[in-house]
């Protein structure tokens, strides 16, 4: 683990990317039901999206909603923290949650950044545009001058 920041402290933490079809907002307790939700009836789907081949999450059992609660108090810590950046997906229009963003630190490599994302299994057409998307915002807002975001 490194002494430096994450992110330069002068950097304002985007709280939100609008695209077509979707909507990123910082992932908070708010979330909770709808998060666990989406990611439960999407298991399998997400463990075969590019950035989630280890297979330790989401957790095959599954999690309860008091668990999926620390989880996503954890997220908005490190987030306030600027730790490392986590942010639901919302649909538009409405504004179910459709998947999840995670932008941290690599602990491997110094000074590099690994981003992953997932969507539910019924919204699987958002995943590429979800990418472009993100890569984009990381490339034009973000402070990052490397990035590992596996491919679509």
């Amino acid at each position: 683990m490194t002494d430096q920041p994450f992110v330069p402290a002068d950097f304002t933490v985007p709280r939100a990317l609008d695209a077509e079809g979707f909507r990123l907002e910082p992932l908070g307790e708010q979330h909770n039901e709808a998060d666990h939700a989406a990611w439960t009836g999407s298991i399998a789907h997400i463990r075969a999206t590019p950035g989630f081949g280890d297979g330790t999450w989401p957790p095959a059992e599954g999690m309860d909603l008091d668990r999926n609660l620390a989880d996503l108090r954890r997220h908005a810590a490190d987030f306030e923290a600027r730790r490392g950046f986590t942010y639901s997906v919302r649909a538009v229009p409405g504004d179910a949650v459709v998947g999840c963003v995670y932008i941290y630190p690599d602990h491997e490599r110094p000074g590099a950044t690994d981003v992953s994302s997932w969507v539910r299994a019924d919204r699987a057409e958002l995943d590429a545009p979800l990418h472009r998307a993100v890569s984009a915002w990381l490339a034009t807002t973000w402070p990052f001058a490397e990035v590992t975001y596996a491919p679509r």
